[in-house]
């Protein structure tokens, strides 16, 4: 039996991490830490009082993080932009020596905090990081292909898409900038490289992929998650990519055109007399113009996939195993609250207990979180079709290119 402190858990994916965590009997109360706690009522309804409770966070002051996680048995960090607030809050979790899981996704700071393992060591600290989505279950995925279903592993090429979350805020379109101007890691032909996204190494790697339930051939953007970075130290790869994009397509190219004029620069400009940032401008207007693209494409429900492809041979032939995990009701928030919740379970668990700042495929046996998806996520065996899927679909692909089903 545990509490767990959900930091940020007011957000779009710590409120679904928050009810993950409530519906399970391992966790005695799930302790909703955030900015702006005016959605508490909302996450907390139909559950009984003693499942939630709630607490103001500033996640840039380690006073007010200590008094958000004083008495929890687990930490769970939602909080983004991480390359803002995740040293503070890992710095001070790690002093309080709690087990900590996040799903951090910046990739620069997550090179930063996993050299923070030796400290880690020293003070008895475990802290899993990246455990949402990508990161989090594709390493995961990829581990259990690689050290179950093929002999030897070539390459892990992950592909994401989501869109229509019910609201996105400010953070959110400073990460997208972020993730456009950095650069980007891909690990190719054995090597760490680096790209740059509107420069021509990061535009050929633009790649059309063809997503089961969400969409065919929608364009996708190298993404500088943390995948390409910690999968070869944990698995022997000549490659590893990860491509994405945001949908429908017309919003995340209207995202894209303004950080490529330089309008995502934070720096006050003079009109009219006034000191205007163009950072805050492009933030308001992209979110006001977000509604009216959704409305004029009918773009209906949240929806989103994350697919996983990992080749390489079995028994001297060629084999390709997909996983697809689709949903055409949840997008952002669940694909990554799950997930993230079923880190936390695993350390209320026991199941986690390497200590040091390690991503889950340096922590996390892939069989025992795959053991846990029937209790964290409802899924639905179809296919393909109706508006209520959500689950994992499994394919292997033979060196004659014949594509299987496959129930893991």
């Amino acid at each position: 039996m545990a509490v767990v402190t959900v930091l940020g858990g007011c957000g779009a994916v710590g409120s679904v991490a928050a009810k993950t965590l409530a519906k399970l009997s391992d966790i005695t109360c799930v302790v909703i830490a955030d900015r702006d706690l005016s959605r508490v009522p909302q996450i907390s309804a139909g559950f009984p009082a003693e499942k939630f409770r709630a607490v103001a966070l500033n996640a840039e002051d380690p006073a007010s993080i200590r008094n958000a996680a004083q008495g929890a048995d687990i930490v769970l960090n939602c909080v983004g932009p991480f390359y803002k607030t995740v040293k503070t809050v890992l710095s001070t979790v790690m002093d309080m020596h709690i087990p900590y899981v996040d799903v951090c996704d910046d990739v620069d700071v997550t090179q930063e905090i996993l050299s923070w393992d030796k400290k880690a060591k020293e003070k008895g600290a475990i802290a899993v990081i990246g455990m949402g989505s990508s990161p989090g279950a594709t390493n995961l995925l990829a581990k259990f292909a690689a050290d179950n279903l093929l002999d030897q592993t070539d390459s892990v090429d992950i592909f994401h898409a989501h869109g229509g979350e019910p609201f996105e805020g400010p953070g959110v379109i400073g990460h997208r900038f972020h993730c456009m101007t950095i650069d980007v890691p891909m690990f190719l032909n054995g090597k760490l490289t680096y790209v740059k996204f509107f420069e021509p190494d990061g535009i050929a790697l633009r790649e059309a992929f063809t997503f089961p339930v969400i969409g065919d051939s929608v364009t996708l953007y190298p993404y500088p998650h943390p995948e390409q970075v910690t999968l070869p130290h944990y698995i022997k790869l000549n490659q590893v990519t990860n491509k994405g994009t945001v949908l429908p397509s017309p919003y995340y190219d209207l995202t894209r055109d303004i950080c490529a004029l330089g309008l995502h620069d934070k720096t006050p400009i003079l009109v009219n007399g006034r000191e205007v940032s163009p950072y805050d401008f492009s933030t308001a207007f992209i979110i006001s113009r977000r509604e009216k693209i959704l409305k004029d494409l009918a773009f209906g429900a949240q929806r989103g996939c994350v697919s996983v492809i990992v080749k390489g041979t079995k028994k001297g032939l060629a084999r390709e195993y997909r996983f697809h995990m689709a949903s055409k009701s949840q997008a952002l928030g669940e694909g990554t609250g799950i997930p993230a919740a079923g880190g936390a379970l695993l350390l209320a668990r026991g199941k986690i207990g390497t200590k040091g700042v390690l991503p889950p495929e340096g922590c996390i046996n892939p069989l025992d979180f795959l053991g846990i998806i029937p209790e964290i996520m409802t899924l639905d065996k179809q296919k393909s079709g109706g508006e209520s899927f959500g689950g994992v679909i499994v394919q292997e692909v033979d060196e004659k290119g014949n594509v299987k089903d496959l129930d893991i």
